[in-house]
């Protein structure tokens, strides 16, 4: 535990009472109805903000990206870390904060590709400094929210795995917190492919600032919508796919959009719902239309 830590037990010891909304560990309690704001990432554009054939200029980049979001209705824009210039500039991460304001467009989150499962030593600290450089990057933009994952228990058991995570993400919780900044644990596969063991990661996580980033499409287990709803009262941000992978099932299958949005409405979910594209067709044509459809899915 790093200085200037104080544990939940601690805290609440001390007679100092918390906001529901903070108490460490514990699924999220929000006040008022459900609401869920619609964003898309960048990371639906992958390939268009790589350059093109023959050395050709990406046919995208960030500020291109916003002015996507704002012609298509989004309120807020995902700035996945993939797809910005490197190296990379505070005045940049301005520039896009500005051009994104004045769009009319949240900057709804950024993302990270990270492990936490590595054991003590030069890899896991390169890894721990990545997000910590995120976290500062976040602060500039006034993104709320960074996707990060755990990693997998290649080389050591699913407890030590388990233990890194968790180490890792109190002191990087500590330190988004102090900038109003949260971690989402992404179901990614590895350690948290399952949803009782990513439940174990986040309630064990002694920070307010960490829950979980909610892969509608990444459970690819035996019921996948009954732990979305497990997970879902942990989640402080989600991204949907519009494909799902059952455990068994021959190939992907369309999501059941309606009742997605039905299951965060049940968990009280208030905030980013965030459209994640990874279908081969042209996102350039399909974006669009699913961002139309969970339009429509948010308003009835």
């Amino acid at each position: 535990m790093h200085p200037g830590f104080v544990s939940r037990r601690a805290f609440l010891g001390a007679g100092v009472a918390w906001s529901s909304a903070l108490v460490a560990g514990e699924a999220f309690k929000r006040q008022g109805p459900p609401r869920l704001r619609l964003s898309l990432a960048a990371y639906s554009f992958g390939a268009q903000f790589a350059p093109g054939k023959d050395g050709a200029p990406p046919s995208m980049d960030m500020f291109r990206f916003i002015d996507f979001c704002a012609r298509h209705g989004c309120e807020g824009a995902e700035l996945t870390s993939y797809y910005f210039p490197d190296p990379l500039s505070d005045d940049y991460l301005a520039r896009v904060r500005r051009h994104a304001f004045l769009a009319g467009v949240s900057v709804s989150g950024t993302a990270v590709g990270n492990t936490f499962t590595r054991p003590p030593g030069p890899e896991r600290d390169r890894e721990l400094a990545s997000v910590r450089t995120w976290i500062a990057r976040a602060a500039i933009l006034g993104a709320p929210h960074i996707r990060v994952f755990a990693g997998d228990a290649r080389g050591t058991t699913l407890a030590e795995a388990k233990r890194r995570t968790i180490e890792a993400l109190e002191e990087m919780g500590e330190l988004a917190g102090r900038h109003g900044i949260f971690l989402g644990v992404e179901n990614h596969g590895g350690i948290v492919a399952e949803a009782s063991d990513l439940l174990d990661i986040v309630r064990a996580v002694r920070s307010p600032w960490v829950g979980i980033n909610l892969d509608i499409g990444n459970f690819n287990t035996a019921d996948p919508y009954a732990d979305l709803a497990r997970c879902a009262p942990h989640a402080v941000n989600v991204q949907y796919k519009g494909l799902m992978r059952p455990r068994g099932a021959p190939a992907a299958v369309p999501t059941d959009l309606p009742r997605v949005v039905k299951l965060l409405r049940d968990a009280g979910y208030q905030g980013w719902f965030v459209l994640e594209y990874e279908m081969p067709d042209d996102p350039w044509k399909k974006v669009p239309s699913m961002l139309a459809e969970m339009a429509s899915a948010i308003r009835s």
